[in-house]
């Protein structure tokens, strides 16, 4: 097989596939009040569904991480805008101040509908995450780029239902379509994007919730912290001025 179907067949399964199922998973940590799951899972949703878009279009960008910032900024390198509106922004600034940080080495806070900006990103980004500069053969024998019309579609899929639009042979349509399917249920429970239903009204819970760090409640521990456990560098520089603070 040529190798860049392989390639494409590897940002869908590797990135794209798993990101789908990463944003289940995270809808499910909302619905049952697991916060600090939801934001770590909606991070590696979002960082799969850039890194599956970069790859598909062959941009490299081999030091994402888990820096979804970082994936933005390439995707600036793209023959193509990303269309995303404000909330979708600020709920990835959101996830790129608390989603990264999977030990408490961070307080953080959830307020407002963070499931339907969820649901509202992944929709958007999503879009996108397929092949979408390729050529097809016309009935002349000519060879049409099919990037503008894709484009156009993605753009005209703002002006209607959400539901609309779907990625053929994606995994979250194909859990759509399975009535039987044990992730189903997750993934359509009160989802203004997703399904096969259009709603103009969900009913999520809106909750605030905020969970102080040991760090930031006892900084003067933090050097004995690190003789046994790894802490990123930003992480340790920002509690070490912290602590000389809390000495004046």
């Amino acid at each position: 097989m040529e190798a860049k179907i392989l390639i494409n067949d590897f940002a869908t399964r590797s990135f794209r596939d798993i990101a789908d199922q990463d944003y289940i998973a995270a809808r499910l940590s909302y619905r049952h009040g697991l916060y600090s799951q939801f934001h770590w899972q909606s991070l590696q949703a979002l960082e799969k569904y850039l890194k599956a878009i970069l790859l598909y279009n062959r941009i490299k960008a081999t030091n994402i991480n888990h820096d979804i910032e970082c994936a933005l900024e390439h995707t600036k390198k793209l023959p193509f805008e990303i269309l995303r509106s404000n909330s979708t922004n600020d709920f990835i600034r959101h996830l790129s101040n608390f989603g990264r940080f999977r030990y408490l080495e961070s307080s953080y806070f959830i307020r407002g509908p963070k499931l339907v900006e969820l649901d509202r990103t992944v929709w958007e980004i999503r879009r996108y995450c397929k092949v979408i500069d390729y050529e097809i053969e016309l009935p002349d024998g000519n060879m049409q780029n099919m990037l503008e019309p894709e484009i156009e579609m993605i753009k005209k899929s703002e002006k209607i239902p959400p539901q609309k639009f779907k990625i053929t042979g994606g995994l979250l349509e194909n859990i759509i379509e399975k009535t039987d399917n044990t992730a189903r249920n997750a993934l359509i429970w009160q989802n203004a994007f997703l399904g096969k239903v259009t709603r103009n009204r969900v009913r999520a819970p809106i909750p605030f919730h905020a969970v102080n760090s040991p760090l930031s409640l006892h900084p003067e521990i933090l050097d004995e912290v690190i003789k046994y456990v790894f802490l990123p560098k930003e992480v340790i520089n920002a509690y070490r001025e912290i602590a000389k603070k809390k000495k004046k």
